[in-house]
C-alpha cells in the first residue's frame, strides 16, 4: 500500500434524474473504491441529494470541513457530479482543500479548468433543450409550473412529517457513535426497520431521510 494519505468521499446525485449520466450512486462509490484501492483510508462518505444548479450543499460543507480537519484529500467519482460550474471549481482549488476526480485523477489544475468548463458547457445546453421542450409544451396548451409547485410543497412536507416517525430511532443510533450514512443504513437494515417505501434502506433513501429530519427540526 502506498501512502496517500487519508480520503474523505462525497456523492452527489440528482432528485429527479440519479443515474441519468450512467454514474448513479453505486457506480460513483464503486469508482471511488477502485481507486482508493492501495491509496489510504477512507474517513467518511456524504451523500448530497439535490439539483446541480443549487449553491447550498451541507453534506459538500461538511465533507470539506472534516478534510480541513483530518487533512484529508476529497475524493469524488466525477468532475461534473460536484459542480458544472467553472466559477465554484475554481473557488473549490482555492479553498485549501486538495480534491480529486476519479475520472481526471490529474492534479493538474489548468486541466480541472478545462474539464470544468466544458461540463459548464453541457450543463448550458441541457438547460437550453428543457426550456425549448417546455416552450413547445406551453405553446400546446400544457399548463406549467403551478400545479406542479403547489404539488412539490405538499410532497415535501408530508415526507419531513413521515421522517418523524425514525427520528428516535436515528438519534439513538447516532449516540451509539453511528453517525456516517452508510453506518445508518446498514443498522436500519439489520434492525429490520422498512423504509418509508416499505423496502430495504440504501444510501439514496437514507440520506434523505436524515436531510428531512434536519428541516424538520429547522422548521419547528
Amino acid at each position: 500500500m502506498n501512502d496517500e494519505g487519508k480520503w474523505v468521499a462525497y456523492y452527489r446525485v440528482s432528485t429527479v434524474r440519479q443515474g441519468e449520466s450512467g454514474l448513479g450512486l453505486e457506480a460513483q462509490q464503486a469508482a471511488v473504491e477502485g481507486f482508493l484501492r492501495g491509496r489510504g483510508a477512507l474517513l467518511a462518505e456524504f451523500v448530497e441529494v439535490e439539483s446541480g444548479k443549487k449553491v447550498c450543499r451541507p453534506q459538500l460543507d461538511e465533507a470539506l470541513r472534516l478534510c480541513r480537519k483530518t487533512k484529508a484529500t476529497l475524493v469524488i467519482a466525477k468532475l461534473d457530479r460536484l459542480a458544472r460550474n467553472v466559477h465554484f471549481i475554481s473557488g473549490l482549488l482555492e479553498a485549501g482543500v486538495d480534491f480529486r476526480a476519479v475520472d481526471a485523477p490529474s492534479k493538474d489544475r489548468f486541466i480541472l479548468h478545462i474539464q470544468a468548463a466544458f461540463a459548464e458547457e453541457e450543463a448550458r445546453r441541457i438547460s437550453e433543450r428543457t426550456k425549448a421542450a417546455l416552450a413547445a409544451a406551453k405553446a400546446r396548451g400544457v399548463e406549467i409550473g403551478t400545479t406542479a409547485k403547489a404539488l412539490a410543497v405538499k410532497y415535501r412536507s408530508e415526507a419531513i412529517d413521515r421522517a418523524q416517525d425514525y427520528r428516535n430511532t436515528i438519534d439513538s443510533l447516532r449516540l451509539q457513535g453511528i453517525t456516517t450514512v452508510r453506518g445508518i443504513r446498514n443498522h436500519l437494515n439489520l434492525l429490520e426497520i422498512p423504509s418509508p417505501g416499505g423496502g430495504k434502506w440504501h444510501l439514496p433513501n437514507t440520506s434523505k431521510l436524515i436531510s428531512r429530519l434536519r428541516q424538520g427540526v429547522n422548521s419547528s
